[in-house]
C-alpha cells in the first residue's frame, strides 16, 4: 500500500515506537464479519458453519464472509459488517422502546444491529442525506425485516428542527477521513491530503451540534468515526465537552485489544481517555474511535404542544374504503394475526408507521415504517419487506420451497407444485426463512419477487 508520506510522518510522531507495527498492520489483509440477526427464529447455521470464529465483544459478530447470493443473506438472516464496527452498535445499547436516532447511517449495518438491540420495539429513525446511499440503507433495513424502522433522506438541520429533545440514544457515525479503512477501501488514499482531517472535522461538529438538539435531557450520544485523525476523534470529543456543558462522557468498555482514548492528542483533558480507540495492529479489525456522552439528566416529559398534538395529517394518506377492503381480506386470510399500528398511504403504496413517530409531512421519507404492499386495480399486492418481516408462524397461509424452488424463485420463475392447495397469497417458506409471498393458481406459483432483486 503507498501510503502518503505526509501520513506516515504524522503517525510516527504520535505513535512513536509504535509506529512500525501500526504501518506494517496497514498492509496486511483486512478482516471481514458478519452477524446474526436475532430478530429471526433461529440460527442460520450454514453461515455460522464457515465462521472463523466469534467476534469477542458482540454476541451476534462472528468472524468470516457472507455468499451475498446465500439464503442466510438474501432473506436477512446475516449481515456483512467489519468487526470492529460492529462495536458501536453494543456501546450505543439501545433499548427496547426508545426512540432512537441513527443520523448518519449507511449503509445500514449499524441501523441493523441498533433496531436488533432494540428487539425491533420503539422507534428507529435511520438517515442518509445522500439520497443513492439512503436508497441501499432502506433496502438493506427492508432486508434485515424491521418493522419499527423509519429512513430518512434529509439534512441534520432539517432533522433538528423536526425532532427537538426527541430521542432517547442518537448515533453519530461521522462522515470522516476513513482512515481505519485504508487497507479494506485502499482508494480512500487518494481522498487524504494534510488538511482533509481539519475539514472533515469542521463538518462533524455542525452534524454534532444538530444532534445534541434532538436530544432528550438524560440521553445518550454516541460519537464514532473510522478514521486515526485526532482531529476528527479526540480533539471533537474535547470540543463537546467544551461547547456544551451538559454533555459528559461516559465510560466506554475496552475489551482486550482495544485502547482508551489519548487525552495528549488533543488538550490533556483526562475525560477523553473514557472513549476508545481499536487499532488494527492491537485487534482484529480496522480502525475505530468511539466516545460516548450523556446530555445531562433526566426529566419528566412535558407533553407536546396543542397545535403539534392536533395537527392533522395529509389525506393522501388515508385508504380508501375500497383500499381498506381488500388489505383487510389479504390480511384475513393470510396473516391474520398481524396488527398494523397505523396504516398510511403514499401513492399506491401501503405502510405501517410506527406508533413512535406522528408527524411525517415536512420530511422527505423513503421508507415510513413497514412497507406492506401496493393497491392496483381491484386487488391488493403483498410486499417483499411484508414477507421478510414475518416469521412462518405468522402466516396462516405458508408454502415450502426447496432450495432449488428458492433459487428459481429468486431468478423470477413461476414454481409449480404438487400439492392440492386453495388459489391465493402464500408466504414462501424455504429452510425455515420467509423469503417472499407468491400468489398460487391450481398448482402455479406466479412469481412477485422484486425484478431489480432477481439474479
Amino acid at each position: 500500500m503507498q501510503l502518503p508520506s505526509a501520513f506516515k510522518t504524522k503517525y510516527q510522531r504520535l505513535l512513536g515506537d509504535e509506529a512500525p507495527a501500526f504501518l506494517a498492520a496497514l498492509n496486511e489483509q483486512s478482516l471481514s464479519g458478519f452477524r446474526v440477526n436475532p430478530l429471526k427464529d433461529g440460527l442460520p447455521q450454514k453461515t455460522i458453519s464457515q465462521a472463523k470464529g466469534k467476534v469477542p465483544y458482540v454476541p451476534t459478530g462472528y468472524y468470516g464472509q457472507v455468499n451475498g447470493k446465500s439464503l442466510d443473506h438474501v432473506t436477512g438472516w446475516v449481515y456483512s459488517q467489519e468487526p470492529s464496527a460492529m462495536y458501536v452498535g453494543e456501546v450505543v445499547d439501545p433499548q427496547p422502546g426508545e426512540r432512537v436516532l441513527d443520523l448518519c447511517a449507511a449503509p445500514g449495518g449499524k441501523s441493523t444491529h441498533l433496531i436488533s438491540l432494540m428487539k425491533d420495539q420503539g422507534l428507529l429513525v435511520a438517515n442518509e442525506i445522500f439520497r443513492k446511499r439512503a436508497l441501499i440503507l432502506a433496502e438493506n433495513l427492508e432486508r434485515w425485516g424491521t418493522r419499527n424502522t423509519v429512513v430518512t433522506n434529509e439534512s441534520p438541520e432539517k432533522l433538528e428542527k423536526q425532532f427537538p429533545k426527541f430521542f432517547d440514544r442518537i448515533l453519530i457515525d461521522a462522515p470522516c477521513s476513513g482512515e481505519g479503512m485504508f487497507r479494506k477501501e485502499p482508494a480512500g488514499i487518494e481522498y487524504w491530503n494534510t488538511d482533509y482531517p481539519a475539514e472533515c472535522a469542521n463538518r462533524q461538529q455542525k452534524i454534532i451540534a444538530s444532534a445534541i438538539k434532538m436530544l432528550k435531557p438524560g440521553g445518550i450520544l454516541v460519537y464514532s468515526t473510522c478514521t486515526f485523525a485526532p482531529e476528527e476523534d479526540e480533539q471533537n470529543a474535547s470540543w463537546i465537552l467544551k461547547n456544551y456543558s451538559e454533555m459528559q462522557m461516559e465510560e466506554v468498555k475496552a475489551y482486550p485489544g482495544m485502547d482508551h482514548g489519548r487525552p495528549e492528542w488533543a488538550d490533556g483533558n483526562p475525560e477523553l481517555a473514557k472513549a476508545i480507540r481499536l487499532f488494527p495492529h492491537h485487534i482484529k479489525g480496522e480502525g475505530h474511535f468511539i466516545a460516548k456522552f450523556r446530555y445531562g439528566t433526566p426529566v419528566a416529559e412535558k407533553p407536546l404542544r396543542k397545535k403539534r398534538r392536533k395537527k392533522k395529517h395529509s389525506n393522501s394518506y388515508a385508504l380508501t374504503k375500497d383500499q381498506q377492503e381488500l388489505f383487510t381480506n389479504f390480511q384475513d386470510s393470510v396473516i391474520p394475526n398481524y396488527q398494523p399500528t397505523r396504516l398510511v398511504l403514499f401513492g399506491e403504496q401501503l405502510y405501517d408507521l410506527p406508533a413512535g413517530i406522528s408527524e411525517i409531512d415536512d420530511l422527505n421519507i423513503l421508507r415510513p415504517g413497514l412497507h406492506l404492499g401496493t393497491f392496483k386495480k381491484r386487488r391488493f399486492e403483498p410486499s417483499l419487506a411484508l414477507a421478510l418481516a414475518l416469521t412462518p408462524t405468522e402466516a396462516k397461509k405458508t408454502l415450502e420451497l426447496s432450495e432449488e424452488q428458492w433459487r428459481q424463485y429468486v431468478h423470477g420463475d413461476t414454481i409449480t407444485i404438487d400439492k392440492e392447495l386453495a388459489s391465493g397469497w402464500y408466504l414462501l417458506v424455504c429452510d425455515k426463512h420467509s423469503c417472499g409471498f407468491g400468489k398460487l393458481v391450481q398448482k402455479t406459483v406466479k412469481n412477485f419477487y422484486p425484478k431489480g432483486l432477481r439474479f
